[in-house]
């Protein structure tokens, strides 16, 4: 393979990987019924900008491999019609016999004889890989293989909200008006006031940054540049992850507990039901429930609640294929996510109305370092879990 086939190859499972990429997006948007998050919009145009980059790079490579492959067929061609004019045909003798006879013959000196006898007993030279190991090309099998994940299960299901600027609070209803009856005709109605309390947000910053040799850049096939990006952002998802599962799950009540042991069907079903109860009522049935499951817990649950969907299940069952986008499946109509934010033996219970989180995603930040021919890239944003109303979330523990 010549340098401008390597080129043309890397080139096209450069524009693959890329493809495979943004179906991967749409898929995952497809699978959650929802739009491009602002990340994965990012990801797109970049992926889409270097596929058209790519394509234009293409263009003149194709046509001189279209041009050469021509040649090489024409001189080959030719190379066949003078070989067949000029060179003997391959020596097969009908007996031993004739052999022994053409054999003589050389040794008496017949040019004819010698020549088809050395035709024959030439020995070829095997040429194997292991005596031009100059010529072979290392090849590189894309894509990368790296495991992180970017799905933020809870986070999705809350639905972030823009993070506004500056130091900011959320109102909250701390004190309602009242009402009773009246004790007599022409007596005192009852009076409260209304107090409005405010909830201080404060968020957090989250980021990294890599400074990458411009030789790195220029020189790596996928990628680097492309790669150290992706992954700074699947670290910021798992840490914004991380931070809200944590947040939550330390400001909600300790609810109801799973047995020691293997529970049944009943026992986890009676928990969720029970957390359930209590946080529709700080909630005044506002809200959306969800309970949100650490990928150690379906070792459990899964096969308490297989997908065989028989009519008098409280669930549809769970499936192995459902766990990478974050929503196992259900439990009493409670959907259950699973995200590896949350801590082991620990289940949340909560409604989408106790709780918010906020975001304000910088995104990728690059500079140029002239002196010593770097670019150091960063990736970061601002995020912010708030807790609206605690008893609006229950937390199940399963005992050891």
């Amino acid at each position: 393979m010549g340098s401008t086939d390597q080129m043309l190859a890397r080139y096209m499972g450069e524009i693959e990987d890329r493809r495979k990429l943004l179906e991967n997006l749409a898929e995952q948007a497809t699978k959650e019924d929802r739009d491009l998050s602002p990340q994965e919009l990012e990801l797109a145009t970049r992926a889409k900008d270097r596929m058209r980059e790519l394509t234009e790079q293409m263009r003149p490579l194709e046509e001189a491999v279209r041009i050469a492959g021509d040649s090489s067929e024409r001189i080959a061609e030719i190379g066949r019609l003078m070989q067949g004019r000029n060179q003997p045909a391959v020596i097969e003798y009908r007996s031993a016999g004739a052999y022994v006879l053409d054999f003589w013959k050389a040794r008496l000196g017949d040019e004819e004889a010698t020549n088809r006898q050395q035709l024959y007993t030439r020995a070829a030279a095997h040429q194997t890989t292991a005596d031009n190991p100059g010529l072979l090309p290392e090849q590189i099998l894309g894509p990368v293989v790296n495991f992180v994940d970017t799905n933020r299960p809870l986070i999705s299901a809350l639905g972030p909200r823009q993070l506004p600027s500056g130091s900011w609070s959320r109102p909250k209803v701390t004190q309602h008006t009242a009402t009773a009856g009246q004790v007599g005709e022409k007596t005192e109605l009852t009076s409260q006031k209304m107090v409005i309390s405010k909830l201080p947000v404060s968020a957090s910053t989250y980021g990294g940054y890599v400074n990458v040799s411009r030789q790195d850049i220029d020189w790596t096939q996928p990628s680097i540049m492309d790669l150290v990006i992706n992954d700074l952002a699947g670290e910021y998802a798992k840490d914004t992850e991380n931070h809200a599962c944590s947040t939550l799950t330390t400001a909600a009540p300790a609810g109801p507990t799973i047995p020691t042991g293997t529970p049944s069907a009943g026992d986890v079903s009676g928990a969720l039901w029970g957390a359930a109860a209590t946080v529709i009522a700080a909630t005044a049935g506002q809200g959306r429930l969800l309970a949100v499951a650490p990928p150690e817990l379906m070792g459990m649950l899964g096969p308490l609640f297989p997908p065989v969907n028989p009519t008098n299940a409280q669930s549809g069952g769970f499936t192995t294929a459902a766990l990478a986008s974050g929503l196992a499946g259900s439990i009493a109509g409670i959907p259950v996510y699973v995200s590896g934010g949350m801590a082991n033996d620990t289940i949340l219970v909560l409604s989408t109305a106790a709780a918010e989180v906020y975001e304000d995603r910088i995104g990728s930040l690059q500079v140029v370092e002239p002196s010593v021919l770097g670019v150091q890239v960063a990736y970061a944003g601002y995020f912010a879990a708030l807790v609206i109303e605690g008893a609006g979330m229950s937390k199940i523990v399963k005992t050891p």
